[in-house]
């Protein structure tokens, strides 16, 4: 046991990582990162607007700061960074991630997930899209989410779900600003070390609940232009507001 732990923490410890406004984010490989999210711990993919929002939100800072990884799925906080700090980071989206990791033995096994959803109509066509794809997710597997307040989260029903079922993977659905949240309280009050992945949109645009983003893509930075045309009321204000990012970036170290 003693010889796990201590390979858990040399991986973790050893893997490539670079502190963006107190945030660990990892900057090496996509494989390297779902090999880490294997061994457990919190994961957070926070967007452009969530991170512009952080001297306002420090809830969703201390979540943030506290994850075990960020993965750099912001394309604005990408190009921002080589234009500002001379550095280019790899992006890895939240869609490509969970793509990866949907493809690993150990997600597929019976049992080994639980879904965290954001309504009814959202859990039966993200549920289906799953079992399309062979992973068999009963209701039992899936919670939905009330609407959480301001501030630093707490649900004591899911928690007591996660603890009966222990799934080795919890993945929240949820909006930006509000996973992250959830996520470190789990993380916090959890009896074992699961796999938190908050993942937000990244089903639903598989699922076709949200606009279709096609690899090509993802890889060209256009995940935000199709978002925006897709649904241009709901996503043009909140990437507009994300231009708060670059005075943050400038102050920092």
């Amino acid at each position: 046991m003693q010889v796990a732990a201590n390979a858990l923490v040399s991986a973790f410890v050893s893997a490539p990582r670079l502190k963006i406004l107190g945030i660990p984010f990892h900057i090496g490989t996509l494989e390297e990162a779902v090999s880490l999210a294997l061994l457990g711990g919190l994961i957070v993919i926070p967007s452009g607007p969530v991170l512009a929002d952080l001297p306002h939100d420090p809830a969703e800072r201390e979540a943030l700061e506290g994850s075990d990884f960020a993965l750099t799925d912001s394309a604005f906080l990408v190009v921002l960074w080589l234009i500002l700090k001379a550095q280019a980071l790899p992006r890895i989206s939240g869609l490509r991630f969970l793509r990866k990791l949907l493809a690993q033995e150990e997600f597929r096994r019976p049992g080994a997930t639980f879904w965290v959803m954001p309504n009814a109509e959202g859990a039966q066509a993200n549920r289906r899209w799953l079992q399309g794809k062979g992973l068999t997710i009963g209701e039992e597997e899936c919670y939905l989410a009330p609407l959480y307040p301001p501030g630093p989260l707490e649900d004591t029903s899911l928690l007591s779900l996660v603890e009966t079922k222990r799934p080795t993977f919890v993945i929240i659905n949820l909006g930006g600003g509000v996973q992250e949240r959830l996520g470190y309280y789990l993380r916090r009050q959890l009896s074992y070390r699961p796999t938190i992945v908050c993942s937000g949109a990244a089903i639903a645009f598989m699922s076709g609940q949200q606009a279709n983003i096609p690899p090509w893509a993802d890889r060209l930075f256009l995940g935000w232009f199709l978002r925006s045309c897709h649904d241009p009321r709901r996503f043009i204000p909140r990437y507009w507001r994300a231009l708060k990012l670059v005075p943050l970036l400038l102050k920092s170290g």
